[in-house]
């Protein structure tokens, strides 16, 4: 069990990354290429990875190399994941941050790492900061990501987005104590303390350094953190993939043409997550016909729909995002 313990400047500093952090989506995509959880969202994807790894030395390589240093089920060093700082947070800039990892971290976390069962990519080298070493571990982050993650960086965009603007609005409706709240059935907020099922017993306290959340498509039914404590807090927690942006093809794009539908993806983008009767009020549309019109859009995969309760939550994906031009 993860028990996460606020205090009063703690519940002022909760914090939701704008968007999903590339370096965590490596990490959790790792475990899942480990495992056989949640068969339909990401059995498609292994499937591709694995044919990647057959036919591509390099792509097997960068696999193998993360596989040793994010083992199934155990520790890995916190040091693949640095915490995100304001200012950009790019996979480049994060790789950069993995690199200037000092090399007392790298040696203390290697030797966790190695002492837990795991046998480390290039660990005795890696362990005392090798440049060489540490140049070729940058390198393989870019050629996994590049190769297993960026085909899905719109279906990963359109979730987390999603889920951003769903805890947004219940920030907005009801303060932090509705955010943490609305993490239900993943984490439950009984003041001052946040639980989560961890495969571990783990107190965090974060003592006035407040709470970063990370939303992640790649994790999965449980949020995670960082496993030193001493580390700027934060909580990587599941998005809802259900609603994952579709193919979208030519014929059902055409079907958008028209006043109606432009007006509701509009809104769907400008404000945060409405509802269905909130989107007609604007629009001035009936709510049938509404509902009727939500349904082409979220079917082309220009917005995501989810329940909250009796109420469906709207929100424009990038790809509508981008067929507004970025208004």
């Amino acid at each position: 069990m993860l028990r996460i313990h606020f205090t009063g400047s703690d519940l002022e500093s909760v914090r939701i990354a704008r968007r999903p952090d590339p370096l965590w989506e490596i990490v959790c995509s790792v475990c899942r290429l480990q495992a056989r959880e949640g068969a339909v969202a990401f059995d498609p994807w292994r499937q591709t990875v694995a044919g990647l790894v057959r036919r591509d030395e390099t792509a097997r390589g960068a696999a193998s190399a993360l596989f040793s240093l994010v083992p199934r089920a155990a520790y890995f060093p916190d040091f693949l994941t640095p915490p995100v700082e304001d200012g950009p947070d790019d996979l480049q800039t994060g790789i950069d941050r993995v690199l200037a990892t000092p090399r007392r971290r790298l040696r203390q976390e290697l030797t966790l790492l190695t002492a837990s069962g795991g046998r480390p990519w290039a660990g005795a080298a890696l362990a005392r900061g090798d440049v060489t070493a540490l140049t070729a571990l940058g390198r393989k982050l870019r050629t996994y990501h590049q190769e297993f993650i960026a085909p899905l960086w719109d279906r990963i965009s359109a979730a987390t987005a999603a889920d951003l603007a769903l805890r947004t609005r219940a920030l907005v409706d009801g303060g932090t104590r509705a955010l943490l709240n609305s993490l239900r059935p993943m984490a439950v907020w009984e003041p001052p303390v946040l639980t989560v099922d961890y495969p571990v017993e783990h107190d965090l306290h974060l003592q006035g350094r407040g709470l970063l959340l990370v939303p992640s498509y790649f994790c999965w039914r449980r949020p995670i953190t960082l496993a030193d404590g001493q580390l700027r807090p934060v909580l990587i927690y599941p998005v809802d993939k259900t609603h994952s942006t579709p193919a979208t093809s030519t014929a059902s794009l055409a079907r958008l043409l028209g006043p109606t539908r432009a007006a509701l993806l509009y809104e769907a983008a400008t404000l945060t997550c409405p509802t269905t009767s909130e989107l007609a009020d604007t629009t001035g549309v009936s709510l049938p016909s509404v509902s009727q019109q939500l349904a082409v859009l979220r079917d082309s995969g220009l917005i995501t729909s989810r329940r909250d309760g009796k109420r469906a939550l709207h929100t424009a994906t990038p790809l509508g995002r981008r067929l507004l031009g970025g208004s």
